[in-house]
């Protein structure tokens, strides 16, 4: 029965069904389904599908940020119960899209993994300028800091922010990684980047790995 009402929830999402969603979110609090389960098994499968539905260009920017307004009105339920019990975090990891790009569905699932594998995530959002990313460092302070890209265009504002904060002598504070479809391991080295994520699950396993 819970696995039929995860998948009722994460077709609502992914259908971009506000009411279906919030009706199948309900349903799924009121069966008791733990939160990691709702997390694992509907929430980031559903943003998975989106993701694919727009590289397949079936959807698009708005349909983006519907879905995930709705992935956020649920998640916010079931984040206090992420942390209960014996919680201790693995980490605190700041995100965000450079400037100029407005593309936030793979840094959302990337997000969405690593509170499921029990990391503290502050999540800038998009269109994230060099001078934000500094300034939330500064008040976050964060482990690790990562950036994403889907433009070739918007990739140079990755090494605008690491020489950002070079200039501002706080460079070997924080651990600085990237990922996004055009970012590749060779970019992250010429631009002096500590790591580099494909996709979402090797992003977790990267700082998994950073801060054992």
């Amino acid at each position: 029965m819970s696995e039929n009402q995860l998948a009722k929830l994460t077709e609502s999402i992914v259908q971009i069904d506000v009411d279906g969603a919030m009706e199948a979110a309900e349903a799924v609090f009121s069966a008791e389904i733990p939160g990691l389960d709702i997390l694992n098994n509907s929430l980031v499968p559903a943003l998975e599908r989106v993701g694919v539905l727009f590289r397949d260009g079936e959807y698009f920017l708005p349909d983006i940020m519907m879905c995930v307004s709705i992935y956020n009105q649920v998640f916010e339920r079931i984040e206090p119960e992420l942390k209960k019990g014996n919680y201790t975090s693995r980490g605190k990891i700041m995100l965000g899209t450079v400037k100029g790009d407005t593309h936030d569905i793979g840094k959302n699932i990337l997000s969405a993994l690593l509170q499921g594998n029990g990391f503290e995530v502050i999540n800038l959002g998009m269109n994230v300028s060099p001078e934000v990313f500094l300034a939330k460092a500064k008040e976050m302070e964060p482990d690790v800091i990562g950036m994403s890209a889907l433009l070739t265009t918007t990739m140079p504002e990755m090494k605008h922010t690491i020489d950002l904060f070079e200039e501002a002598g706080l460079r070997d504070k924080y651990k600085i990684v990237i990922g996004g479809a055009p970012v590749t391991q060779d970019f992250a080295d010429k631009i002096g980047a500590d790591g580099y994520g494909a996709e979402a699950q090797s992003g977790v396993d990267l700082l998994k790995q950073m801060l054992a």
